[in-house]
């Protein structure tokens, strides 16, 4: 039967005002991936979040009160990070908000040993990097770009990948072959392009008008 002084501590008002902070630090983060339309929305911020605190105080009160409790958040945050993270052939997609989720269990953490000011402080800082780091990334992309072009031509002929490659160089785009093969007679490559922001983006259109390419992507 459970005592009467462990409901005290379940009950303790630090304690509930670290799930309190937890849950808001939690909301404010969810709420801008969630308007972003990213896998880790809201309700999975804020149980990452209010789950690391939960944890965190229960390694409070543990046999000798130690912290291998709150030390293994960081490896089980790890599995879910690791599950938002999708490598294709080209590229890795999700790293930031795995980054998120990370950042958001230590947030968590924080609130649970008690430092809500830094949660909060945490929590403000996280939003204006993923906010306005967001808007210099955009504008850096307006003054260089690079992407990758898988590209298949009409037949197997070399000499259509040189006139690729020279109609990139008459445009200012610089380009780096990434691979290259044949099949069923016909080509197959991966162009990486560097140039402006605006020169990529009049790029595609000026490549679909081309005879020799059959499809690009």
């Amino acid at each position: 039967m459970m005592k009467e002084t462990d409901i005290e501590w379940l009950l303790e008002p630090k304690d509930m005002m670290s799930f309190l902070i937890s849950v808001i630090c939690g909301c404010i983060i969810g709420i801008e991936r969630e308007y972003n339309n990213k896998s880790a929305g809201l309700r999975t911020i804020v149980l990452i979040c209010l789950g690391s605190t939960i944890f965190t105080i229960v390694s409070k009160y543990g046999v000798g009160s130690d912290d291998r409790i709150s030390a293994n958040i960081i490896t089980g945050i790890g599995f879910i990070g690791a599950g938002v993270i999708f490598k294709d052939r080209l590229s890795v997609l999700g790293l930031t908000t795995a980054a998120v989720i990370w950042t958001t269990a230590g947030i968590g953490m924080a609130a649970g040993i008690g430092y809500h000011a830094l949660a909060l402080t945490l929590t403000a800082v996280t939003i204006i990097v993923l906010s306005l780091f967001t808007k210099v990334e955009a504008l850096m992309a307006l003054i260089h770009n690079q992407k990758l072009l898988n590209i298949t031509f009409e037949n197997g002929n070399m000499e259509n990948l040189h006139r690729m490659e020279n109609f990139l160089k008459e445009r200012k785009v610089k380009n780096k072959r990434i691979s290259l093969r044949k099949e069923d007679e016909r080509l197959y490559v991966i162009l990486e392009v560097t140039g402006t922001g605006k020169r990529l983006a009049r790029l595609d259109e000026e490549i679909i008008e081309l005879p020799y390419i059959i499809a690009f992507s």
